[in-house]
């Protein structure tokens, strides 16, 4: 298996959206709750920053993607977000920690200084330790910030690397 991390093209659209939604319906670690069909999914992909994949060279499968785009509007402009979403069957294999790492060098690139996560759930242990392994810092705690799946909440975690 090669691994490499890419930027994002239209045919890759059908893989990024089905590994996008199996992220919402576990309901355990992003914010949104409608799934993307492979028109809005279209839309979705190509209104970010920066859409990248995670792909196999070898069999062309792509096994993970990630979003970046800017946090905030005007004098908070600087500051970036992402997600991540990496295919079940995957998990396991490095490829997160390599959609992160890309995405660092991508924000810089797209004249970000600072790159943000709003809500990471503090349940997402393994999230977590990529972050902090990485070189996030986490800015504090916001009491049952998340509501999910299964109706109840769970603390968030908001985290920062400077790019």
């Amino acid at each position: 298996m090669n691994i490499i991390i890419r930027e994002y093209s239209e045919k890759d659209i059908p893989e990024m959206t089905a590994i996008w939604n199996e992220v919402v319906e576990d309901g355990i670690a992003f914010p949104q709750e409608e799934l993307l069909s492979l028109e809005t999914g279209k839309k979705f992909f190509a209104e970010q920053s920066y859409s990248a994949v995670a792909e196999d060279t070898e069999s062309g499968n792509i096994y993970g993607l990630y979003i970046l785009h800017p946090n905030n509007i005007g004098r908070c402009g600087h500051i970036c977000n992402a997600s991540y979403a990496v295919s079940s069957n995957s998990r396991g294999m490095h490829i997160g920690e390599k959609l992160v790492s890309d995405c660092l060098v991508q924000g810089k690139k797209h004249n970000f200084s600072i790159l943000q996560f709003n809500a990471v759930v503090a349940t997402n242990i393994h999230a977590r330790h990529l972050y902090e392994r990485l070189g996030f810092i986490q800015l504090g705690t916001i009491p049952k910030g998340f509501r999910m799946k299964d109706g109840h909440y769970e603390d968030i975690c908001p985290y920062y690397h400077e790019l």
